[in-house]
């Protein structure tokens, strides 16, 4: 009797009967993720392709359009000559959070058809069908996400304009949203070229039923872009402002616990660095504003003194810049502030290459790091009610190297940020497709980190969201995002926090747990943020692990590798501002009087100035001879300006 039973094959090389029944997670023989790799199969060609139809040996037909890949392990045919056509999708590969890539190509069974193109990381849910389109969905949300879900289309008008494929943005059908993301189903490149006006007229019927909060001030602006009354620029201004006004209605409750591991007995030094860890002060005033985890390079003497550096002088340095921030009264454009966080990891970097720089380290020998650092910023807003709220829910994501960042809800896991490896680069200069080059022996060696070349050359991908769901936000290092570990195991670990069944240090301990169990070989660091804006409070329970003994300054083994002097310094700098809480205040009518820009820049210079300088007075004061020591390895000509010992 013939077999009908649908099967799906083993990603791992090495099982030994790799057939598994579709439906399976684990593979029945080695316990390795049964891969399901849901596909999206462009042209009318392939939607003319009846269900369940298995093409090429190995495609399923399960859907229209939708079709599941039975050998995820092996490699899809790719022509020797990339298409045109997929350019657009590879230049585009930062923006994979809302963008699907190129997977492969089939020769279409239809006589009239040519070759499909297939594409992977598509808006596709577990159940095998697509995430509603925006219009589906409009109806049913609620004002903030209606502006959200606007405002991303917005920022990506631009890089798709450059490539030609604007169209894309036209087209209802082809946006979908996965809660708060828009992701697009494929890029449509248009004969003729489409215009800014184009995007208002789409946008209009929607508008038509927006939200009471935000229908008013949303018409105001297509009404602006269907007269080309003004820019790109100054819509985005006003979308921004619209945005944050009414997010800034919504209550938000934040709490961040987070900790690194060595991870094997075998290693001997752990080159993580995070921030916050569980010996960290509850009270210090960057909680719960920042998280940050750095995997450092260059080994023992180099690694983990480059990460654990970068922590500390970007705590010092997004401290002042909270400050400052928290003191406006006004709206702090999201571009000044994507300049101020790069000139901060450029400052961070230059700290770094100087310390290699003085220790004369050349070629792997050089120190750096990995960084993924997330800032919410508490800017103060004037909400669409009318009263003042400190809080605009702006999240900034930096990232520099692997270590990553994910979104998760009870929903969907969003992994937000994009590795920096020969991967990532062999698409982006469209050498490759996603698969052939991750297929390559170097596929995961990073192309840049932060402190191993000169701040010119560092470009860190910075990126904002809005907070307007309950979620968490997940920072750790490759220790455990290897072998897809988060992808695979989030429910288990996630859930239960989201639910109140777990707290929060007792759920970094657990993926710390798995990460040692899965990918041994690597230290493994951990920071998660939980995100509340529902009305609804649950108690945060209480830590039932043991507690963790703090070991004093006094205590402490000493450093076995010498830093140089203005690496020290940063390294033992403490500043006392403290930045306001994220609470949100009653109402309130008083307006404060909004400082020019080059006074803001000023001001937050001034006060990283004064920081350092305080900071290193105080050392001189309280440990004279230590900073002098430090001091005599200083060059000559900066000798002469340290203070005499006493």
């Amino acid at each position: 009797m013939i077999s009908t039973q649908r099967i799906i094959y083993c990603t791992n090389p090495d099982c030994t009967n790799p057939i598994n029944p579709i439906g399976d997670r684990v593979c029945a023989s080695c316990q390795t993720p049964i891969t399901y790799r849901y596909l999206w199969a462009t042209g009318s060609s392939a939607a003319k392709i009846q269900l369940e139809q298995n093409l090429a040996d190995r495609y399923e037909v399960i859907a229209p359009q939708i079709w599941l890949d039975t050998l995820p392990g092996l490699l899809p045919d790719i022509p020797e000559e990339l298409p045109q056509e997929v350019i657009p999708y590879l230049r585009l590969y930062q923006y994979q959070l809302h963008l699907p890539q190129v997977y492969g190509f089939v020769r279409s069974p239809l006589q009239e058809g040519g070759d499909i193109l297939l594409l992977e990381n598509v808006p596709i849910e577990d159940s095998e069908s697509v995430y509603p389109n925006i219009v589906e969905a409009w109806e049913q949300a609620n004002g903030v996400r209606q502006v959200y879900w606007l405002w991303q289309i917005l920022q990506l008008w631009t890089p798709l304009s450059e490539l030609g494929v604007a169209g894309s943005l036209l087209v209802p059908d082809n946006l979908r949203v996965q809660g708060w993301c828009v992701r697009l189903l494929e890029l449509v490149e248009m004969r003729y070229g489409v215009s800014f006006q184009q995007l208002g007229e789409c946008w209009q019927p929607w508008v038509a039923t927006a939200k009471t909060p935000v229908a008013k001030d949303l018409d105001r602006i297509v009404q602006q872009m269907l007269h080309g009354e003004v820019n790109l620029e100054a819509i985005n201004t006003q979308l921004n402002a619209l945005l944050l006004s009414s997010a800034g209605e919504l209550p938000l409750t934040l709490q961040v616990a987070g900790k690194t591991d060595i991870g094997s007995t075998e290693l001997l030094h752990n080159e993580d660095a995070c921030y916050p860890t569980d010996s960290s002060d509850p009270d210090d005033p960057l909680l719960p504003h920042i998280s940050i985890i750095c995997d450092g390079i260059g080994g023992h003497e180099g690694g983990e003194v480059a990460s654990q550096l970068a922590v500390q002088s970007l705590k010092l340095q997004i401290r002042a810049l909270l400050a400052e921030v928290a003191e406006q009264s006004n709206i702090v454009p999201p571009d000044l502030l994507h300049k101020q966080l790069e000139a901060i990891l450029r400052i961070v970097n230059n700290v770094i290459c100087s310390c290699n720089n003085e220790q004369n380290r050349e070629g792997t020998q050089r120190m750096g790091t990995t960084v993924v650092m997330a800032v919410q910023l508490p800017q103060r807003i004037h909400t669409t009610s009318g009263w003042e709220s400190k809080n605009a829910h702006e999240l900034y994501l930096v990232s520099v190297g692997d270590s990553r960042a994910y979104w998760i809800t009870r929903n969907y896991c969003q992994q937000l940020t994009v590795d920096d490896d020969v991967l990532g680069r062999e698409v982006r200069h469209t050498r490759s497709l996603y698969r052939q080059a991750y297929h390559r022996p170097d596929a995961t060696a990073l192309t840049q980190a932060v402190g191993t070349k000169d701040g010119e050359f560092l470009r860190p991908l910075i990126q904002r969201f809005i907070l307007e769901e309950d979620g968490i936000l997940l920072l750790c290092s490759d220790g455990l995002s290897d072998n897809n570990c988060v992808e695979h195991s989030w429910r288990e670990f996630a859930l239960p926090v989201l639910g109140g069944e777990l707290s929060l240090e007792e759920a970094v301990e657990q993926w710390i747990d798995l990460a040692k169990q899965k990918n041994a070989h690597d230290n493994t660091s951990v920071v998660l943020t939980h995100c509340r804006v529902s009305p609804e409070y649950i108690i945060p329970m209480t830590r039932s692990l043991p507690p963790v003994e703090i070991v004093t300054d006094e205590t402490e083994p000493e450093e076995e590798y010498e830093l140089a002097a203005s690496s020290q310094a940063l390294l033992e700098l403490e500043v006392s501002s403290e930045p306001p809480t994220p609470a949100t205040s009653p109402p309130s009518t008083k307006r404060r009087r909004r400082l020019p820009f080059w006074i803001w820049i000023g001001g937050l210079l001034a006060l990283l100035v004064g920081g350092t300088t305080l900071g290193l007075f105080t050392w001189w004061r309280l440990n004279p001879q230590s900073f002098q020591q430090t001091c005599r390895q200083l060059p000559q000509r900066v000798q002469q300006f340290c203070p005499p010992l006493n």
